[in-house]
């Protein structure tokens, strides 16, 4: 028990600064998108720079709106940091398992509570751009999670398990990816819209909302909201992964491909504009809800015939 709280500490720890050099790998890639050069003072070629960033935010005085609600507005963020990093204990460990016999009903349960602490935030900061971001982010976040379920149900439905382990053991093989490859295309387009990334970033459209639900937020409440968003981007990063390309988590190929599949994210930010907000409903409600529905009746035809 005790090496288990270890391990998952340490990669807690480890995973939030994973979180620095992710941010810095995205502003490298923006810059090159847009023909710049990105973070280089900080030291060689800018690799401080997040720390830098960090220390900033950290020390900066802590202001809040007059007309606000204190205490929800203030903890809203450390709510939103701690349920990214507790989604991270379904991490399949391969020696040291902290990886349960239903770890997919516990990340149901608590990437379902993730809407909470946006909404909290917007309505807290008593601001009319910070409550039309959190209504954006309520209603699509709600909209994906059933799409996003379903797809999942229909993997679960092929291996039999709800271990996210075993999901590795049944991919050795060959890939869930080369004869699943819609329901990868739609449940990465679902993650995009549970993660707010663009092309649906509705809630931070800059453009409109000045920065949506976060507007009001600066210094160490704005870090931990950051910080919040972007281990979500990791943890989605590895589920993908774990689901679609699977491969031992105790090999660099994991790591390579959870590389990778931020790197994709980061591309399609710097390469995609943002989507109309009624063709992102219509795209969740009359596309996916009933791909997904018509995939569970195949898959559990195909696992019934099969068993």
């Amino acid at each position: 028990m005790f090496v288990n709280v270890v391990s998952l500490f340490l990669m807690m720890v480890f995973s939030l600064v994973s979180v620095g050099f992710l941010t810095l790998l995205e502003r490298k890639i923006l810059g090159f998108i847009q023909v710049r050069k990105g973070p280089l003072k900080v030291g060689f070629m800018g690799i401080f720079q997040p720390f830098s960033d960090a220390l900033k935010l950290f020390s900066k005085e802590f202001f809040f709106p007059l007309s606000s609600n204190f205490y929800p507005y203030w903890i809203s963020p450390v709510v939103m940091l701690f349920i990214s990093l507790i989604v991270w204990i379904v991490f399949p460990y391969w020696y040291v398992i902290f990886s349960w016999k239903f770890s997919f009903i516990f990340m149901f349960i608590i990437l379902s509570m993730s809407v909470y602490p946006v909404m909290v935030s917007g309505w807290s900061s008593n601001s009319s751009y910070s409550m039309l971001g959190c209504l954006r982010v309520i209603a699509q976040s709600i909209s994906y999670e059933v799409s996003f379920f379903l797809l999942i149900m229909i993997l679960i439905y092929l291996t039999g398990s709800m271990k996210i382990l075993e999901f590795t053991k049944v991919q050795y093989n060959v890939w869930f990816f080369v004869f699943m490859l819609p329901i990868f295309i739609m449940l990465f387009v679902s993650l995009l819209a549970e993660l707010n990334r663009t092309p649906f970033d509705f809630s931070e459209g800059e453009s409109e909302l000045v920065s949506g639900f976060n507007i009001e937020y600066g210094g160490s409440g704005f870090a931990f909201g950051f910080l919040g968003e972007y281990l979500s981007i990791l943890f989605s990063s590895m589920l993908i992964v774990v689901l679609f390309l699977g491969s031992l988590t105790s090999g660099v190929s994991f790591f390579l491909k959870i590389l990778m599949m931020s790197f994709i994210i980061i591309i399609i930010r710097g390469s995609l504009p943002r989507y109309r907000y009624d063709k992102l409903m219509n795209l969740c409600w009359k596309s996916f809800l009933s791909s997904s529905l018509l995939m569970i009746v195949f898959y559990t035809a195909l696992c019934y015939n099969l068993y």
